[in-house]
This record gives structure tokens, sequence and C-alpha cells, in this order.
């Protein structure tokens, strides 16, 4: 379970790993409902015949879109939660690179190091993580990311050093 922080303890988290996720398996069941979801039907993700007979993959392979939006999950599962928090917004990625892909069946985590955390009008932090997502048994990770969230809070809580 994630700890709980302060508002004002966010700065003192940047230039360190602040979290890894648990590992999630990708089953054919989630890479075929991102299909679903995207319309993204290409045979390498939704036919294991095919993509074990024509591709070196061995079999299928999740979308690298899915693997991305797995940091959700992966976030929500590892980050300490800031206790003035009243809302997440996600801001973007600066970078986004694909480097191995995630085979059908495999197990994914998420690491998280924060690289930035700025205040920005009355309400809110911006902070920004380097994120790799790892593929268990695999020396490249899935992907690297450099990703932007904004924590929303009451102006009020705001720490005064801020």
């Amino acid at each position: 379970m994630p700890q709980e922080i302060s508002l004002s303890d966010v700065k003192g988290l940047v230039g360190k790993e602040i979290g890894v996720s648990d590992w999630i398996t990708v089953t054919q069941k989630t890479i075929d409902s991102f299909a679903d979801a995207t319309d993204d039907h290409q045979f390498i993700h939704t036919d294991p015949v095919r993509a074990a007979a024509e591709t070196p993959f061995g079999g299928t392979i999740a979308h690298g879109f899915l693997s991305l939006s797995l940091l959700s999950a992966m976030n929500y599962n590892c980050l300490p939660k800031v206790r003035e928090q009243t809302m997440g917004i996600n801001y973007g990625f600066d970078k986004v690179r694909f480097m191995t892909p995630v085979k059908s069946g495999a197990r994914v985590r998420g690491r998280f190091t924060m690289v930035e955390a700025r205040f920005r009008g009355g309400g809110m932090i911006m902070v920004t993580y380097d994120v790799t997502v790892e593929v268990e048994g695999e020396r490249k990770p899935a992907l690297t990311a450099n990703w932007l969230t904004i924590i929303q809070f009451d102006p009020k809580d705001r720490p005064a050093d801020a």
C-alpha cells in the first residue's frame, strides 16, 4: 500500500526513485480488449497463430500504447498519496520510447523517479517523472517515458515555502 505524504513533502522527493509497482500480467484477453477499444486489430496483437508463424516474437505482443496506458495502474499501486490532493491530472509526455515488445503473458512493472516538482498557480503542482516499464526476464525495458502530471489541491493548503 502506498504511503501518504503531505504536499510540503513533495519537493523533497525530487531526484529520488519513489515507487516500484507490483507486477502486472499482460494477458491475451487484455490485449484483445485494448484492440477492441482502439480499433487496432493488427495480427501481431490479436492472432496468436499467425504472430507465432510470421513474426520474430513467437506469438502476440501488446500494443505499445497498452503498455504505456498501464502507467496509470502502476502509479496508483506504488506512488505516495498526497493528503491534500483533490484531483490528479495527466498532463502528457515529453518523451516516450518503446524498447522491447511485451509478449502476451509477460509481466511488467513500473519504476518512477521524480525529476521535478514545480508549483503552478494557486492550487497546482506539476510533477515530472522518469518512468521505466520493466518486462520480467528481459534485459531491456518495455518503455521509458518522461511523464508530466498535475496534483490539484485547495490553494489554502499551499505550503508557505512553495
